[in-house]
């Protein structure tokens, strides 16, 4: 049957339908584990999604959602860190910290990190970390504050706090793991507001 004349007629790219956003999303993990997060594009993901970027834009907007949908994450770690933030430099560490902890000693979240993190040890992970998490969470962090060299500072802070989440969340060291919330802040917020704000070498 021809198409009625003065029909639009479909180029072959799906619209919007209920298993088009799993879609995508099954798309984008591809692409972010295999390309990292610098070599993946909206564009990309589309097609291989066999959909219109625009559709990509309608659900995701933009590709750092896209890549933290694309984790799973039940909460937008955007939305935790961001009253962290706001209070400024002075005292940033403390706050950031009580935002981490609030979300890594949650457990129904909690489980859910931890695979992210597990996945980011395997060979080829560290594009999750690298290309990932660091360029769409953390640099971001240090810009926020108005830290100078955030691209120095904010690694430093990472490698603080990745030891943290390997010793009290994945390896289960004592007395880190079974320390209360307070304490680790008390720990080790010195120690991050010290990366914030130090002279650097």
């Amino acid at each position: 049957m021809s198409p009625t004349p003065g029909t639009p007629q479909r180029r072959g790219r799906r619209p919007g339908a209920p298993d088009t956003r799993a879609t995508i999303l099954e798309a984008a993990r591809a692409s972010f584990a295999g390309r990292g997060f610098a070599g993946t594009t909206v564009r990309g993901v589309a097609a291989a999604a066999g959909v219109d970027a625009a559709l990509v834009h309608h659900y995701f907007g933009t590709k750092d959602a896209l890549f933290l949908a694309a984790m799973e994450l039940p909460v937008d770690p955007r939305r935790v860190i961001a009253p962290a933030v706001a209070g400024g430099i002075d005292g940033a560490g403390e706050r950031l910290l009580h935002a981490f902890l609030s979300l890594w000693d949650d457990p129904e979240i909690s489980p859910v990190l931890v695979g992210i993190v597990r996945s980011a040890l395997q060979p080829g992970g560290e594009r999750l970390l690298t290309q990932g998490i660091v360029p769409v969470l953390l640099l971001p962090v240090g810009e926020a504050l108005g830290i100078d060299h955030p691209e120095v500072r904010m690694p430093l802070v990472i490698s603080q706090v990745a030891g943290l989440i390997l010793t009290r969340y994945l390896v289960g060291l004592e007395p880190i793991a079974s320390m209360p919330a307070e304490a680790v802040v008390a720990t080790y917020a010195p120690v991050l507001q010290h990366f914030f704000t130090a002279d650097l070498p």
